[in-house]
């Protein structure tokens, strides 16, 4: 079936992410770890104290809205700086970015995207250097789907029906999951922690402790997180009380540091972003398979 793209359909597939005054839409994207803020501006950065009073001018006057700055540092394209804030309200969370102009006194709403004759190149060749968490398909499969989730995030779990039945369609391609747990999440990095152990104790009980997971979200709190990730380790097919010691390791802890590290590099700024040999797919949205089929068919027809 053919599926017409609409102009909101377009901007997701080009920036990956839903734009600044899109606050309203019913979305639950999530927000990046925070970086470190300032209190005053820098030579080419406006300081917290602006962008908190600019964030109060446009958005003052809805009630339910609030607000928290992820960060303020310089953006790819010297001279601009990049804010990145949550914006939250009874509808749901976003993650909004925009850029400062070096007078401060105008801003870009919306994303940087990669250019080029190969513009997804370059991100492509930085995930297969760099992923190492449970995959599906073949290695050496000519499409590679990489997601990055978070097994607290109500948005991973809305989405993954569609990214299963996406994987199931493409038999011939690899699906790699990396952690990238979200510091607003209060059990994100325990859940992460966990779901890198069973990964590694078996692959094949890697995916169905995630979908147990997601299946029992809403149960899970940060006071209950260690029994019950244990009980559904143990559901999953390892010995859960392994994997909850080994979730305490130093070594899980910077495997789980490099899969966001690794995010971070290849821009990923909300969960899920699912990646199709480097192209990234940011705001991730179930009523758009068809479209998701088509780059996946696309690339796998690029790679030929």
């Amino acid at each position: 079936m053919r599926v017409l793209l609409n102009t909101t359909s377009i901007l997701l597939l080009l920036t990956g992410s839903l734009l600044l005054g899109q606050a309203s839409q019913k979305t639950t994207p999530a927000s990046k770890p925070a970086e470190k803020l300032g209190t005053h501006a820098t030579a080419d950065l406006p300081s917290e104290a602006t962008v908190e009073s600019f964030l109060h001018e446009q958005f003052g006057y809805q009630s339910d809205m609030t607000w928290k700055i992820s960060s303020i540092r310089p953006s790819p394209i010297q001279g601009l700086a990049e804010v990145t804030v949550v914006l939250a309200s009874q509808q749901g969370q976003q993650v909004s970015r925009f850029y400062v102009s070096p007078d401060g006194e105008r801003a870009l709403v919306g994303d940087i995207i990669p250019f080029g004759a190969k513009p997804f190149d370059p991100a492509k060749k930085v995930l297969e250097k760099g992923i190492t968490g449970p995959s599906r398909g073949p290695k050496d499969a000519a499409v590679t789907i990489v997601e990055f989730g978070d097994l607290q995030c109500p948005a991973c779990k809305a989405a993954q029906p569609t990214i299963e039945a996406l994987v199931a369609a493409e038999p011939q391609a690899r699906f790699v999951f990396q952690n990238f747990p979200l510091e607003m999440h209060n059990w994100a990095a325990k859940g992460a922690a966990y779901s890198d152990c069973v990964g590694r104790a078996s692959n094949d009980a890697f995916w169905k402790f995630i979908s147990k997971t997601y299946e029992t979200q809403a149960e899970i709190t940060a006071e209950n997180a260690d029994e019950k990730l244990t009980a559904l380790a143990d559901g999953a097919g390892v010995k859960g009380s392994e994997i909850a010691a080994c979730a305490t390791q130093p070594e899980t802890k910077a495997r789980v540091d490099a899969s966001i590290a690794l995010g971070k590099k290849v821009d990923v700024s909300g969960t899920p972003t699912l990646y199709v040999n480097g192209r990234k797919i940011g705001s991730f949205d179930n009523r758009l398979s068809e479209v998701y089929k088509s780059l996946v068919d696309f690339a796998a027809k690029e790679a030929k």
